[in-house]
């Protein structure tokens, strides 16, 4: 089977802990978008474990894990979290395949970020500043450097010449911040291409071969699909289709492969960065989320914002990825709380509306229609691992989320840990 992974609302719901939870399955994980400001934790026997580039399921070593040409690299974060992997003695090179057509993040994509950020201000969309915006925008302008351009030293020098000549044209003359170094990126190639040149893949290939062989794969996606360049709540979205049509442009398995689109929720919900957020909370429901969901990203350290379950913005998601089953994530967070609430509707003017507006500005002016359930202030769901043995009324908050949103909740995590979790419909055969 096919299987592709998402988040549905705007990252950082959890989907690092599913994937690795589903890969005793599986046997490759493939990440499909995105670049290293996506950061998945996992937490094995109480050891913490954040992924940047390197799909999840590296920590298993049955799987194959492969970085599709749909992702930005950059060689530095790679070889850093390659190095961090392999002090822990799990052998990377022999389990990890890099696509050769990805193209690269290079320290003036980095400064271009970053002087733009800068530039805009209090307007600035809230980047991460690695790199990711600008390595996409050199993609698709046809002058990006690829995996498969470093092992030809000629066109490697004029590409890099090509390219720096304009981002430095750019910084030094309109962002009048200094130049990047020729001698430095190249030299910085010149290290990536020598030491983990065994990486370069061919992973279109390898995956028809695993598909001709009847084997599960896994299909991993970063940020979340409200981020989507073209679907998300624009401008503030990241640089790449995070949605689950990106699971086939960004690996190269044709579209009729997939035989499954799980997308990732929490029972409450967050987003890091500017942009329209309709059940943010600002008082001390919102602050007790964020400290007992430890609501910092983490690949920034920014804190998330926090607010209620918003089954408007997931009912769109659930539409353009095809989701055929919903993982609820860090339910035992709600454990305490009076009454929960999930976002049924949007009000703007004197309309309400059960579909988000697309236009960003519109749908800040949105305010949310909430449905109140009966928490259950008394129980605990932590490490519970059977629906049944759940307290009722948190069975009945998922139950009513399968009904607005339309889409089975087939998995459930109360807690951190890969043990903690409730499976309530089998993934793979």
């Amino acid at each position: 089977m096919h299987v592709v992974v998402l988040g549905s609302q705007w990252g950082d719901e959890g989907k690092g802990k599913l994937v690795d939870w589903m890969t005793t399955n599986v046997s490759a994980v493939v990440r499909f978008q995105g670049g290293h400001n996506a950061g998945h934790t996992l937490i094995i026997n109480q050891e913490k474990t954040i992924l940047r580039l390197i799909p999840s399921g590296i920590l298993h070593s049955h799987v194959r894990c492969l970085i599709g040409n749909g992702v930005v690299v950059s060689p530095r974060a790679l070889m850093e979290e390659i190095a961090e992997l392999q002090a822990r003695s799990i052998d990377v090179f022999s389990r990890l395949g890099v696509s050769e057509s990805c193209a690269l993040i290079l320290p003036s994509h980095i400064a271009l970020d970053q002087a733009r950020e800068s530039a805009k201000g209090k307007s600035a969309i809230g980047t991460t500043g690695r790199g990711i915006g600008p390595a996409y925008e050199d993609k698709i302008a046809r002058r990006a450097i690829r995996f498969a351009d470093l092992y030809s030293e000629r066109l490697l020098i004029e590409k890099i010449k090509e390219l720096l000549d304009y981002h430095n044209f750019i910084l030094t003359h309109y962002f009048k911040v200094s130049a990047v170094s020729y001698k430095e990126t190249y030299e910085e190639l010149l290290r990536f291409a020598e030491g983990y040149f065994t990486l370069k893949t061919d992973v279109a290939a390898e995956l028809a071969v695993l598909k001709k062989d009847n084997k599960n794969i896994l299909f991993e996606g970063a940020q979340g699909a409200l981020l989507d360049i073209d679907h998300g709540t624009y401008p503030f979205v990241t640089s790449s289709n995070t949605t689950a049509g990106a699971a086939s442009t960004g690996s190269g398995v044709g579209p009729c492969c997939f035989d499954q689109v799980l997308g990732v929720a929490k029972a409450y919900t967050t987003r890091v960065g500017a942009g329209p957020f309709v059940t943010e909370l600002f008082d001390d429901t919102g602050k007790l989320l964020a400290e007992k969901g430890h609501e910092l990203g983490s690949v920034t350290g920014r804190p998330r914002r926090c607010g209620w379950f918003d089954a408007v913005s997931l009912k769109r998601s659930a539409i353009i990825n095809s989701l055929t089953g919903l993982c609820i994530m860090k339910l035992d967070v709600m454990d305490g709380l009076s009454e929960v609430k999930i976002c049924v509707g949007y009000k703007y003017q004197d309309q309400i509306l059960t579909m988000p507006p697309v236009d960003s500005s519109v749908l800040e002016g949105c305010e949310a229609v909430y449905e109140v359930l009966p928490g259950w202030p008394s129980d605990s769901t932590k490490g519970v691992v059977d629906f049944a043995q759940l307290p009722v009324q948190a069975q009945d908050f998922l139950k009513r989320i399968e009904e607005v949103v339309e889409v089975p909740v087939i998995a459930i995590s109360t807690g951190p840990d890969r043990a903690e979790t409730i499976l309530r419909t089998a993934i793979f055969e």
